[in-house]
């Protein structure tokens, strides 16, 4: 029978796994069975540089934290070696990560996995394991968005260079009312055209006099 510093001390890991259960929103678990240290070391570091926790653990020890946490259902595949990897923001770095490790190591393989508080096929793990990782993604959404942010980067850097939005308008302003003026030669041109009639007629009515005097 276990003394009861070791209970405590096994009560301590169920509910530090439970906890860490808790709060990932990815999880998976592996058999890490044939893998060297060399190749451990390196499979950690990229694991860590991901912000990915990488541990192993004991199967009983596992099976109390699922049961408290609702992941029973992983609990058929805890035999063998056991490694959990979780992550608290990341839902495809795990996944990715050690969907690749295993392509290169034979006995390494994943054994079952949790997104959201609820287990997942390995088939939704395949399928994380495919996305590209989040830097790509990044400059994928901000490559869409860089020419149009360029064009308003050069509107906004003439703005300045003119000495501002007002000094902007005032300098419009004399543009748009320089249309009216070119218009104003042709409303001046009527009167000219209607002064003709008037000159023809003043001739005609001064002739009747000079005839009657003629006459007399």
């Amino acid at each position: 029978m276990p003394s009861q510093s070791v209970l405590e001390a096994k009560q301590a890991v169920v509910a530090e796994l439970a906890e860490r259960l808790k709060n990932s929103v990815m999880g998976v678990v592996v058999n890490y069975k044939g893998i060297n240290v060399e190749d451990d070391t390196k499979l950690r570091k990229e694991l860590r540089e991901n912000n990915v926790k990488y541990t192993v653990v004991k199967n009983t020890l596992l099976k109390r934290a699922n049961d408290q946490v609702g992941l029973s259902a992983m609990d058929s595949v805890l035999e063998g070696t056991t490694a959990l990897a979780t992550s608290d923001e990341d839902y495809a770095a795990a996944a990715r990560i050690l969907a690749n490790f295993a392509k290169d190591h034979d006995f390494f393989e994943i054994k079952s996995g949790f997104m959201d508080g609820e287990v997942v096929e390995l088939d939704t793990i395949n399928s994380l394991a495919k996305l590209p990782t989040r830097d790509v993604l990044l400059a994928n959404v901000l490559g869409a968005f860089q020419a149009p942010i360029a064009a308003f980067a050069r509107v906004m850097q003439a703005v300045v260079d003119e000495g501002g939005f007002e000094e902007c308008l005032k300098k419009m302003a004399p543009a748009e009312e320089a249309a009216p003026a070119e218009e104003a030669p042709a409303e001046e041109a009527a009167p000219a055209e209607e002064a003709a009639p008037a000159e023809e007629a003043a001739p005609a009515e001064e002739a009747a006099p000079a005839e009657e005097k003629t006459e007399e």
